[in-house]
This record gives structure tokens, C-alpha cells and sequence, in this order.
């Protein structure tokens, strides 16, 4: 059974950063792929970004959706079993609980194909 950990929400000002982690354990899979989602209140979850289970950046696959490029980053620590999500830059609208999931082979955008979520962290951005 695998097993997803957020951390790192919080309060941040409008401008800030924070650097969201999240923890996988259980994994047997040899090419799994981790994908960040978010919720905000009264709104459908929706996909942030996505890597696959290999290496750190510079050697993986990674999508970002359109609307956090260039702002929010993913990352992973192979040593660690995590996966990361930099946030920079933030703003009001980004206030949301933020969720890692995980497939057991490859990555996706949609939610529904994903196999395993966090219970979620959650970030509040004041301006």
C-alpha cells in the first residue's frame, strides 16, 4: 500500500514562497509517476504539475500546467522518497489545500487516474 505525506503549508504574505513536500512510502512500482493537485474552497481540484519517478529535474519528465509555469516548480530526492513542489511568487488565488498523488505508472493530468492521494496541506496566501 503506498502512502503519501504532505507538509509545508502555511500562511504567507502575497510575494512569498513556500516549498511543499511530499513523502511516499510503500512504492514498488519501477515507473510511477507524482503529480500536485489543489482545491479551493467552492472550486474542482486542479493539476499543478507532474514528474515521473526518475532522477531530479534536470534528467525527468515534467509537465506544469499553463497557469503556475514559471512559478511553481517540482522536484524530487530520490534518497528521500519525495517529491517536491517550490512555490514562488505567490498570490491571493493561490490559496487552496494542496494534494500529491501518486500513479503506479507514469504521469497524468486528470485526477481520476491516479491511484493513491495525501489527506492534503493546506495554504493560505494573505495580501
Amino acid at each position: 500500500q503506498v502512502q503519501l505525506e504532505e507538509s509545508g503549508g502555511g500562511l504567507v504574505q502575497a510575494g512569498g514562497s513556500l516549498r511543499l513536500s511530499c513523502s511516499v512510502s510503500g512504492s514498488t512500482f519501477s515507473s510511477p509517476g507524482v503529480g500536485w493537485f489543489r482545491q479551493a474552497p467552492g472550486k474542482e481540484r486542479e493539476f499543478l504539475s507532474a514528474i515521473n519517478w526518475s532522477g531530479d529535474r534536470n534528467g525527468a519528465t515534467v509537465f506544469d500546467a499553463e497557469s503556475v509555469r514559471g512559478r511553481f516548480t517540482i522536484s524530487r530526492d530520490n534518497a528521500k522518497n519525495t517529491i517536491y513542489l517550490q512555490m514562488n511568487n505567490l498570490k491571493p488565488e493561490d490559496t487552496a489545500v494542496y494534494y500529491c498523488a501518486f500513479r503506479k505508472t507514469g504521469m497524468a493530468i486528470k485526477e481520476s487516474l491516479y491511484d493513491y492521494w495525501g489527506q492534503g496541506t493546506q495554504v493560505t496566501v494573505s495580501s
